[in-house]
């Protein structure tokens, strides 16, 4: 998966996401609603700055014309679904367009660039391992890193509403992300089995 940070003066634009299965009699998902930066799935033989692209002109009209290197990585282990998850996320260093929301998966009911207050608050609606990584990010704390930094966490349970989320420390990773981590660098896409 990758994410894309876009940022404008001291904001940052965030989407409105509402989970759950789609509603034909609402003409919408019907879960609860997360702010997340814009991003998602790379699909197969995609790259995966491509595919953000793609994902930014889907959540909000706007297309970025040039991506950063890799800013943070986010790696999830979902032992109990037998799962990683790994997110790649990018800066935009320019884009042009107007927000537009018109999103192919009816998953995007908002976007909105907000300061890092409104942020914080908006962020908490998401899940642990999409809010701390931002959180920290726009607070400056990984200013002057030489590597890129990974956020690192595992969640247990079934339920996306009832996961246990704790954030590792990278020295502790299992076997499994480890893995996810080898075959990241072999190959330029990989598609979680069950995220969205």
């Amino acid at each position: 998966m990758v994410g894309g940070l876009l940022v404008d003066r001291s904001t940052v634009l965030l989407v409105a996401n509402r989970r759950g299965a789609f509603d034909r009699t609402i003409g919408r998902r019907n879960g609860r609603l997360e702010w997340t930066p814009p991003g998602g799935v790379v699909d197969p033989g995609e790259e995966p700055l491509a595919a953000l692209s793609r994902e930014v002109v889907e959540e909000t009209g706007l297309i970025v014309e040039r991506w950063s290197e890799v800013l943070y990585r986010v790696s999830v282990e979902f032992p109990d679904r037998d799962m990683v998850l790994g997110v790649d996320v990018h800066r935009a260093l320019s884009w042009t367009g107007e927000v537009v929301l018109d999103d192919p998966d009816h998953i995007v009911e908002d976007a909105r660039f907000v300061d890092a207050e409104a942020a914080g608050l908006l962020l908490a609606t998401a899940p642990r391992w999409v809010s701390e990584p931002v959180t920290e990010w726009l607070a400056g704390s990984q200013a002057g890193e030489l590597e890129v930094p990974e956020f690192s966490y595992v969640a247990r349970g079934l339920n996306p509403g009832d996961l246990t989320v704790e954030r590792l420390d990278p020295r502790w990773l299992t076997e499994d992300a480890h893995r996810y981590r080898e075959r990241r660098s072999c190959m330029s896409t990989w598609t979680p089995s069950s995220y969205r």
